[in-house]
């Protein structure tokens, strides 16, 4: 039988993971989800379809993976939870600086309504700039978890996403947006992070 209040609980939250790539989200991410399977606590987990890199599912470079609905917008989330028939306690998001900026709200709504909400996500985009749907969320969080990786140039820890094309680290002018893996990005620490062309503060 399903547990509904595990968590001794009645109260909702939110729980933001963040940091660059490579530094270990997604794979935070499921193992707070794994271990409700423990209790029998119900969750689901959502992706922005945008992300093409697995289809249908969360997967951490570690191997592991969870199945996960695809949504074209974080409205999506609550569109797809107002059609069950059951109360999910447990909501998980991934690669949430995909969606849009109605994310933070979404997520308030279902903290408000008793929900916990785990958000996993870059919290600065490849300019080193804040990634503006991570924003509200992480002003809303009781919890944050800021992960780092390791800078490819020195091996201190890495804090920022590093865009590289033609071997090259990107322009400012490129687009905010490009789904990529290895061949696109590395981890670089504040130090290390280029960005040719970025406008002087």
């Amino acid at each position: 039988m399903s547990k509904t209040n595990a968590f001794n609980t009645p109260k909702g939250w939110i729980e933001v993971i963040c940091g660059p790539m490579f530094s270990g989200k997604s794979e935070e991410l499921l193992r707070r989800l794994n271990r409700l399977q423990y209790a029998d606590v119900d969750y689901l987990v959502f992706k922005p379809k945008i992300d093409t890199r697995t289809k249908k599912t969360v997967k951490s470079r570690d191997g592991r993976k969870i199945q996960a609905i695809t949504i074209t917008s974080s409205k999506g989330i609550l569109q797809y939870l107002n059609k069950l028939n059951k109360e999910i306690p447990v909501i998980g998001i991934d690669e949430a600086q995909f969606l849009d900026e109605d994310l933070g709200d979404v997520c308030e709504s279902l903290a408000n309504s008793g929900h916990i909400v785990y958000v996993a996500g870059l919290d600065l985009d490849f300019r080193g700039e804040p990634f503006k749907p991570m924003l509200k969320p992480l002003a809303y969080a009781e919890v944050i978890t800021k992960l780092t990786a390791i800078c490819t140039e020195c091996g201190a820890a890495g804090t920022r996403t590093q865009r590289i094309i033609d071997g090259k680290p990107a322009s400012y002018r490129s687009p905010l947006i490009k789904v990529g893996n290895v061949e696109s990005y590395t981890a670089r620490c504040r130090f290390h992070h280029e960005v040719p062309d970025k406008p002087k503060s």
